[in-house]
This record gives C-alpha cells, sequence and structure tokens, in this order.
C-alpha cells in the first residue's frame, strides 16, 4: 500500500530544507499555521483514501484561524466569508438543514476530502509571503502523484488560481469541476450555483463509493 512517506520519499530532502527556512523565520516572525499541523491534511487523508481533492492557495494569516485544511478554520473561529459561501452553496445544493457546527473541515477530510494548499505556510498578515519557498514544487508533485496512482479522483477547481493546475490532471482517467473561486469577490461569477457537492456524490455513487457527508463538526 502507497503512503504518503514513501511517495514522498523523493522529495524529502527538499521539504527539510523549507522547513529549515520556516523554522528560523519563525524565531523572529509569527507563521501559520503551527509546525505540527503543516501537514495536518496528509495525516487526515491517507493516500490510498483519497476520492475528492480541493485546492486552496495558502493558508489562512490571521491568528488561530489556519489548521492545516485548505479553506478550513480552527473550531469556536469565526467563519471567514469564501467558507461561508462554501457553506451556502452547499445548503443551496444538498440540504438547508445540513448541520453546519464549525467552520473546521476535519469531517471532511477524515471521509477523503483532500483539502490541500498549495502553499503550506504563511507570515501573519501577510497572504502570499511564502510563494517562494518552495511550496509549490512540492504540491505539483502530490497532485501528480495523486494522478498517476488513481482513478476517478474528483478534482474541485475554484477559481483561477487554482484552475491552472488542471495541466496535471489526466481529465480521461479523472473528473475535474471548475467553477469561480468562493470569495465574495467572485462567487456570483459561478460558484454559487455550480453544485459540486450533489455532483460529486452522483460520482461517487456511479463509482460504487461511500457519498460524502459534508456536514461539520
Amino acid at each position: 500500500m502507497y503512503t504518503w512517506k514513501n511517495l514522498l520519499k523523493k522529495k524529502k530532502i527538499k521539504i527539510i530544507k523549507i522547513l529549515k527556512k520556516i523554522n528560523q523565520k519563525r524565531k523572529v516572525e509569527t507563521i501559520f499555521p503551527e509546525q505540527k499541523k503543516i501537514f495536518y491534511a496528509f495525516h487526515l487523508t491517507k493516500f490510498h483514501k483519497i476520492k475528492v481533492v480541493i485546492l486552496g492557495q495558502d493558508p489562512y494569516y490571521k491568528i488561530n484561524q489556519a489548521n492545516g485544511l485548505a479553506f478550513s478554520v480552527n473550531k469556536n473561529i469565526s467563519i471567514p466569508p469564501s467558507l461561508k459561501n462554501i457553506f451556502k452553496e452547499i445548503k443551496s445544493d444538498i440540504n438547508k438543514n445540513l448541520k453546519i457546527k464549525s467552520g473546521c473541515l476535519k469531517n471532511w477530510a477524515k471521509q477523503g476530502v483532500f483539502l490541500l494548499n498549495s502553499i503550506l505556510t504563511v507570515s501573519s498578515n501577510l497572504p502570499g509571503s511564502h510563494k517562494k519557498y518552495g511550496w509549490e514544487s512540492i504540491t505539483d508533485y502530490i497532485i501528480q502523484l495523486i494522478n498517476d496512482y488513481h482513478v476517478g479522483i474528483i478534482f474541485l477547481l475554484w477559481g483561477s488560481y487554482a484552475q491552472k493546475k488542471k495541466f496535471l490532471i489526466d481529465s480521461n482517467k479523472h473528473y475535474i469541476l471548475f467553477a469561480s473561486h468562493p470569495s465574495p469577490l467572485s462567487a456570483y461569477k459561478g460558484f454559487f450555483g455550480c453544485k459540486h457537492f450533489s455532483q460529486v456524490n452522483t460520482i461517487l455513487l456511479n463509482q460504487k463509493k461511500q457519498e460524502i457527508d459534508w456536514s461539520t463538526e
């Protein structure tokens, strides 16, 4: 059985180099998420359990928000605008009474929804600040691994940034669903009404896989 540890051996030296740089930065500035949560998405969603990939850009950059899962925030934290719009679309698409208890998407991750940010760390109040650290070469490689070793994965690419990654995915092997980004600036340009969440479950059922319960903890 393939594991993240085995599959990422080739990139181990590069990952260690990035982490050393971040650890040095932590001595003089605040970086999110905390050290133990950088690879939280990988911990919760085992490689062989992936069903769906939702691709984000970089972590939330305000205190107590980022938890290592794209679009997700810690429990008891105010839900950011993009995530509010995601929940709004889910309720419209699937069930108005769906239980959304918090903005923590851990429940999705445990079911096989891989919530991957392309850039895994960020400096406090400085969005995009770790763009040149080398994370994207790692996460692009991860997308290629999922593409190569799996069949029938559903990729949700929201917004132009995520959609630039489509060249890494073989659409003959996998499903790619496109929409605008759920940000308030673009949600009305195609995210609202995209019905991606019901589409995901229809595709999973057609593959004889368990549907995703889109409620949160």
